[in-house]
């Protein structure tokens, strides 16, 4: 609860360079550190900062999340970024290629729903001159273009299904041809592929090859969203009311408790792209120095929804989508796990890695089996009428 206005100090310039971990003790919404404190951990956070660019928070859900970039970056292992939109799955793309042994090389990217689907193709691979109407001069795909570096594959989901082949083939091989030519080129290239759909629930549907999900899925981050972030919120504000107040030549010194009030409550659908949008609206509406409220009131009234998962049961759709299609492919190897023709070899997963997974979801042969017999039983719970 928000109990005093939030002050946008210019002395808070000095320390920008500690947005993403800093200690200290709070005062009326904003940290305090000791110049020792600052002196100790500059030249580590100065890297830090660099490979971070961007990326504000301090809260266990964001730092578990950095904690995974870190640990995986240094591998040239694919990733897996999920999350809702505007969570900022670019942002953790680009701070694994920094913090890689790639990071002085090319970091390329390429939004797969953006593209029509007779262009990208092209645009990933590449074409030679008349490969088709129009080619009037060769051309060097994206993926010919992060050689040595790393390709991002930013919305992988709406890769097209008669593509996804020929991706599967380069991140297994390293090697492909381009449009209209029969020469086969390799590269060195690392993949970090991102997406808001479920890939698990398209499998199942039969709208995204199985194969490629696993090779994708090598190590997957999954982002928080916003509203799994309050902590967050104050910090974001004020990163972007001074980046919004500095470009509009605004001064922005103070935010009401009940500003503050509002975006902390609101569920943030849109996530932090949607917040700083929101902030460039607050700070072209400002007067004064005092940064209005610019939630309308019925986005107010779209507050954080209350959760309540049953007990030792994980939540969100990408945990309910694998338990569902884990269940499925049981009953139908009958629930034989091992062997060639068991659930593991189904499903494309190492037996302990199928068993690990049922253990995390709470799956097992007794729970079915007592479940299905309540199903059945239940039609006979009516007690029968006396004649």
């Amino acid at each position: 609860m928000v109990t005093a206005a939030f002050p946008i100090s210019n002395s808070e310039r000095h320390l920008s360079h500690l947005q993403q971990q800093y200690t200290g003790s709070r005062h009326d919404g904003v940290e305090i550190l000791s110049t020792n404190e600052v002196g100790r951990e500059s030249n580590e956070q100065a890297k830090d900062d660099t490979a971070f660019n961007g990326i504000i928070g301090n809260s266990s859900a964001l730092k578990h999340v950095l904690a995974e970039v870190e640990r995986v970056a240094p591998t040239d292992s694919t990733v897996l970024v999920l999350g809702e939109t505007g969570t900022g799955k670019e942002l953790i793309a680009r701070a694994i290629h920094n913090l890689s042994a790639r990071g002085g090389c090319p970091f390329v990217k390429v939004n797969c729903a953006a593209i029509p689907f007779d262009l990208l193709e092209s645009e990933l691979f590449g074409h030679e001159k008349g490969a088709f109407t129009g080619a009037i001069a060769q051309k060097i795909g994206r993926f010919e273009m992060a050689d040595s570096g790393t390709l991002f594959l930013d919305e992988i989901g709406d890769l097209p299904l008669a593509l996804q082949p020929k991706l599967l083939r380069v991140l297994q091989e390293q090697e492909f041809e381009r449009l209209g030519s029969g020469r086969t080129h390799r590269i060195n290239v690392r993949l970090i592929a991102a997406t808001h759909r479920d890939l698990m629930e398209m499998v199942a549907q039969k709208g995204f090859r199985n194969d490629l999900y696993y090779r994708l899925n090598v190590f997957p981050i999954e982002l928080p969203p916003l509203r799994e972030r309050p902590d967050d919120i104050p910090q974001l504000i004020s990163h972007f009311v001074k980046g919004f107040a500095r470009r509009m030549r605004k001064s922005i010194r103070l935010i009401p408790p009940e500003t503050m009030a509002a975006f902390t409550s609101y569920s943030w659908p849109g996530n932090v792209r949607e917040l700083q949008n929101l902030i460039e609206r607050a700070v072209i509406w400002s007067n004064d120095g005092v940064l209005p409220d610019p939630l309308p009131v019925i986005e107010q009234k779209q507050t954080c929804p209350k959760k309540t998962p049953p007990p030792d049961s994980p939540s969100g759709t990408f945990s309910d989508s694998m338990r569902s299609l884990i269940l499925r492919t049981l009953d139908d190897s009958g629930w034989v796990i091992g062997g060639p023709d068991g659930a593991a070899a189904r499903l494309g997963l190492p037996r302990t890695s199928l068993l690990s997974k049922m253990k995390k979801l709470g799956i097992s042969r007794a729970k079915r089996t007592n479940a299905t017999y309540a199903i059945a039983a239940a039609p006979s719970t009516t007690s029968p009428t006396n004649s």
